[in-house]
Parts: structure tokens; sequence; C-alpha cells
């Protein structure tokens, strides 16, 4: 669920990595309120969300220099604000998920230790946060069900991952700008389930598990199909976002929008031609 919605930062300049780290890092000082072991779960995804509600509706925060538990020897810039806030609650909430389906799919252990952990802060965030959490726990709880049946839809899959992301990009359900978020993030969550659905697939099948593109791994235009499908998802999410008021971090928001969403995407495909070469130079070589 995590992991992808991230910016490529060999491209960015320096003022673009400063004002990208100090966002971050204003993420991880939000996550604090609700304890120090709760900012293990600080995402790129939710720095993304912060940096584009800070760009909508104004960041209203102070840069300033800081250490932290994992940085104590160098400071670092810091930029903490009422979205970084709202992006560290949403990013609990859907760590305390991540952490139950991870109890579903295979009864981790550490998906259990970290329901138990996040449990308090679920609670809190759940109280001050009712739509959003509604919304992301009906989601998940109807894709559960779908998984365990014989032939679920993948199209109502990849919507209630879209239903769980666009709900936390809405942080004020009655803004004019609302349904444009919800569509930025809904788009993004169906990306997010299509692309973990392709990095998973062949562990899936060898340990059994339920996999939405297990139906079409035998195609002969299996990854252009992915690629197409993933492409697709992007582009809906980019058109949305260019209908939004944006000015602040706009090239950085385009980074990770337009090239930074691809990167694992790349690097898993260059790792995988990288093994068939080897194989291939092992084959050849006998």
């Amino acid at each position: 669920m995590f992991g992808y919605i991230a910016p490529v930062f060999s491209v960015l300049t320096e003022e673009q990595k400063k004002r990208y780290r100090e966002t971050y890092c204003g993420v991880c000082l939000s996550l604090k309120r609700h304890g120090q072991p709760e900012r293990i779960s600080l995402s790129h995804d939710m720095t993304f969300l912060a940096l584009l509600l800070n760009s909508l509706y104004g960041s209203e925060g102070v840069s300033a220099v800081t250490r932290c538990a994992l940085h104590p020897l160098k400071k670092h810039p810091v930029k903490p604000s009422p979205w970084t806030d709202y992006a560290a609650d949403m990013n609990l909430l859907l760590f305390y998920w991540k952490c139950r389906d991870s109890v579903q799919d295979d009864r981790s252990l550490s998906g259990k230790a970290g329901e138990r952990k996040f449990r308090k802060a679920f609670w809190e965030i759940e109280k001050q946060y009712p739509l959003q959490s509604k919304a992301v726990g009906e989601a998940l709880d109807r894709l559960w069900a779908l998984e365990k049946e014989e032939n679920p839809s993948p199209d109502e899959l990849c919507n209630l991952s879209g239903k769980m992301l666009g709900s936390v990009f809405v942080p004020k359900p009655e803004d004019i700008w609302a349904p444009e978020l919800y569509a930025v993030g809904e788009s993004l969550g169906r990306f997010i389930y299509w692309m973990d659905a392709w990095e998973d697939l062949k562990q899936d099948l060898k340990k059994h598990r339920f996999n939405p593109l297990s139906a079409w791994k035998d195609r002969e235009d299996y990854e252009t199909f992915v690629q197409e499908t993933l492409e697709m998802f992007v582009g809906e999410a980019a058109a949305h976002f260019e209908v939004l008021p944006l000015e602040e971090d706009l090239d950085l928001l385009r980074n990770v929008l337009y090239s930074g969403v691809w990167q694992r995407y790349r690097a898993i495909q260059d790792r995988r031609e990288q093994v068939e070469a080897k194989k291939q130079r092992k084959e050849d070589s006998r």
C-alpha cells in the first residue's frame, strides 16, 4: 500500500530537495503527536498529500531547523503545518489498516504487533476523522470479502483501493476542490493496487495467495496490458491534478506524479531483466 508515490530526487534542484525534506520531516514531526514509535509508519505517499494540500490551501507553517531521534547529530529543515498534521493522521490510519491487512493475508506476527501498537492512535484518528475512517474500513472489509470469492472482479477490487486513497485525499468534504482531490487520490489508489499486484504476482502464485492479475498471467501481451492499465490510472490522476489551482511546489508535485510513481516499476523491470539475462548466459555457456 505504501512506497510508490515519491519524487525522483536525482533531477530535483537543491531548493526542491530542501522543500521536500522539510515537508517529509514535518509529517514525521506530526506523527510524534501520537508517540515516538508511530514515526516508523512514515511514508513518502502521505508526504505527497501534505505537499499537495499545502499548495492548494496554504502551508501556514514556519520553516525551522531541528534534530530528531533518527538524526541526532545533524540538524535538518522541517516545516510543520495543519496539512502535515492531517497527512500524518491519514498515514497512521492507513498504516493501521495495512497491519490488519497483513494479518488477514498471512497471519503476520509483525502485522499483529503493529495492529496492537497503533490501535490507540487509530481510535483517536477515527474520532477526529469519522468519514475518512469509515470509508477506508468499509472499502477494506469489502475488498477482503471479494478476495475470498471464486472469481472476484478486478475492476471492483481496484475501485475499492481507489475509494480508500480517494477518501483520505479529502480533508474538507464540503470544499469546492474536494471532488478533484478525491479523483486524484482515487486514481492513485487504483494505480497502487495494480502495481502491488504486478509486483507480487510471482510470490503470490508460489504461496497460493490471491492475486487479481493471476487470471491474465498467461496472456501474450500481459506486460503491455499491465503497463497500459497503469498509464491509464496515472493519466486520470494527472488530469484531475492539473485542474487544481496550485502554485507552490508545482514542479515538485509534477515530478512525483509524472516521473516518481514509475521509479519502482522501472527498478523491478530492470531487476527482472538482469535475472533473465543471467539465466540466458548460463544456458548459453552449457
